[in-house]
């Protein structure tokens, strides 16, 4: 077996910056923050550090509209304060990637200001840009889109400029124009900035929206009888199974015509290629789950999410056993040099796993078995700033505390347009808003919850519960809080070669109540067992033939598990525990 790389023995560490951690009192995330807590990484066990946007940007969409890609934004400090940052980290051994956005500018960048200035102007062909095909209703002066795409932010794909009476395309919002990566000098200008970075000696970068960076050539429209907005009222209102069936294809039929379109696998090539020119495997991870873009495992993207793992609305046995099957086949079958799996089931785009994934009965032991299942799991994982403390979702309740435009135009137009109650379209907009999921990382629980100082009005509300034991601090002072159980895990996967790079095989596959599976290198194996149950269960592993006549070592239990060695015929779990074991002495 080749060694493995540092990205797949890694456990990475998601950080929002703008909510992690305000060092200069201004109520918004920085550098001098991140660094203060960068001992705190160090000590929960993480290994690398995927750090969101951190470039300038007007926060049309909290810096995924970048207008420079070399440079700090204000907000977070300077360029020095960056190297600072990732020296830092280097020194306690933690690696760091960014978030790379390749399929649009900020209207703001330089390169786009120039573009909409006319049609002359060296850039004009930078961005995606096309004539209007016709008036609405004879001589009526009024423009006509070039066809009904839509933005999956606000409305309309199209938008109007004047100064070139033609219309430009944003597969994203307004103020978000797409680049077009068929000019090569739109290329050459994105790898120098790529380089920039890698130059300072970042690690990678995680890919935004890899997707949506070419669209069909042939502008085909789309089929859905309904806009955004209407199909965003449809998918709040949808119930019977019948709805929920056509929902899911509706927003898939909207945007298909503008997502995975040809030409991708090319272009991930070129960039794979510079990032082998530097030493250090510098890795690349797409916000995609199509394991296409692994390319034949040397030539593409080192990693892309395993999605579907997220995509349910409760995590059962059956679910994550089934999508274990079907996501490693098809990572066996693309015959890959490198068939990594990468796993997660949170992130800054979705509801908190503690909130998402619970039943309002046993949140908090679910969330215990969901860590579990991230870090046992084949492939390298991703964790979310905050899941490890048990950060819920806080859902505002004023349109004036919202700042995730995607949210507030939602709320705006379906009051404006759909006769919504504001109160109703309140609550629709603070459940679908990404602002949810993104409030400020609960440090203490002292003013703040210790994220700004006392007095500071930070730029989301902080969640209230930081009051109840959600934060650092308290959690830190007891040795059976959730942090403490997530360092405790992540030294136990640490110490574990098979929790790291073993083979999986599954074992029980009939269980409903359990998910069990064995981690299996050449000089380990370790049982993993999550009781999903509110009950008592007892097992009989004698039988599975990889630890037929083995008996068990128990390295973690959430439920203070006897030490002791386990016989694997009369093994036995208390409700929702989570039992990891090594399987030691073979019998004559």
């Amino acid at each position: 077996m080749n060694p493995l790389k540092w990205w797949q023995t890694a456990v990475f560490y998601q950080i929002y910056p703008r909510s992690f951690a305000d060092g200069n009192g201004d109520g918004i995330g920085d550098f001098k923050g991140i660094i203060e807590k960068l001992d705190y990484l160090a000590d929960l066990g993480v290994d690398a550090l995927w750090l969101s946007p951190h470039f300038p940007s007007p926060n049309w969409d909290c810096g995924y509209d970048i207008s420079d890609y070399c440079n700090v934004a204000p907000e977070y400090g300077t360029l020095d304060d960056f190297k600072l940052f990732l020296d830092e980290s280097h020194k306690r051994n933690i690696r760091v990637i960014l978030d790379l956005v390749l399929n649009h500018t900020s209207d703001e960048h330089e390169w786009f200001v120039e573009s909409k200035s006319s049609r002359d102007n060296p850039k004009a062909d930078w961005y995606v840009w096309l004539d209007s095909p016709r008036f609405e209703g004879e001589g009526s002066g009024v423009r006509v889109p070039p066809n009904n795409w839509q933005s999956c932010f606000d409305g309309d794909a199209w938008t109007y400029a004047p100064e070139r009476d033609q219309y430009y395309y944003h597969y994203f919002m307004k103020q978000q124009p797409d680049l077009n990566w068929h000019n090569p000098k739109v290329k050459e200008a994105m790898w120098d900035a790529i380089r920039f970075w890698l130059d300072l000696g970042v690690d990678g970068y995680r890919l935004d929206a890899l997707g949506t960076i070419y669209e069909d050539p042939k502008l085909t429209p789309h089929n859905v009888p309904m806009n955004l907005a209407e199909l965003r009222r449809f998918s709040d209102l949808a119930k019977t199974p019948k709805e929920l069936k056509l929902k899911d294809k509706y927003w898939h039929d909207m945007f298909k015509n503008q997502w995975a379109q040809g030409g991708l696998h090319e272009l991930m090539k070129e960039l794979r290629a510079i990032l082998d020119q530097y030493d250090g495997d510098r890795m690349l991870v797409g916000e995609d789950d199509n394991i296409d873009y692994m390319g034949n495992g040397e030539d593409e993207l080192h990693l892309v999410f395993n999605f579907p793992l997220m995509q349910t609305e409760r995590i059962t046995p059956a679910h994550i056993r089934k999508n274990q099957t079907e996501r490693l086949k098809q990572l066996e079958s693309l015959h890959l040099g490198n068939k990594w799996p990468c796993n997660t089931l949170g992130n800054h785009d979705c509801s908190r796993i503690h909130t998402r994934y619970g039943d309002k009965l046993h949140d908090a032991e679910l969330a215990r078995l969901h860590a579990a299942l991230a870090l046992t799991m084949k492939g390298t994982p991703f964790l979310y700033n905050g899941e490890e403390i048990g950060m819920t979702d806080y859902l505002l309740t004023d349109i004036s505390q919202v700042k995730d435009t995607m949210g507030s135009w939602y709320y705006h137009t379906i009051v404006t347009e759909m006769g919504v109650h504001p109160e109703e379209a309140m609550i629709r907009t603070a459940e679908m808003t990404r602002d949810k999921n993104r409030t400020p990382m609960q440090w203490s629980r002292n003013s703040n919850a210790g994220f700004s100082a006392e007095g500071v009005t930070t730029w989301l509300p902080v969640n209230p519960n930081y009051k109840d034991g959600i934060n650092v601090k308290d959690q830190l002072q007891s040795s059976y809080s959730l942090l403490n159980y997530y360092k405790h895990l992540l030294t136990v996967r640490k110490n574990s070669p098979a929790l790291v790079h073993g083979e999986y095989i599954p074992v029980h596959n009939a269980a409903k109540d359990y998910f069990a599976f064995l981690r299996v290198t050449e000089e380990q194996k370790v049982l993993v067992i999550l009781n999903f149950s509110n009950e008592r269960l007892e097992f009989d592993f004698s039988r599975v033939k990889e630890i037929k006549s083995h008996t068990l070592q128990p390295l973690f239990s959430s439920a203070d598990h006897s030490k002791k060695e386990q016989n694997l015929k009369t093994l036995a779990t208390n409700p929702f525990e989570v039992f990891i074991a090594e399987v030691t002495s073979v019998h004559a």
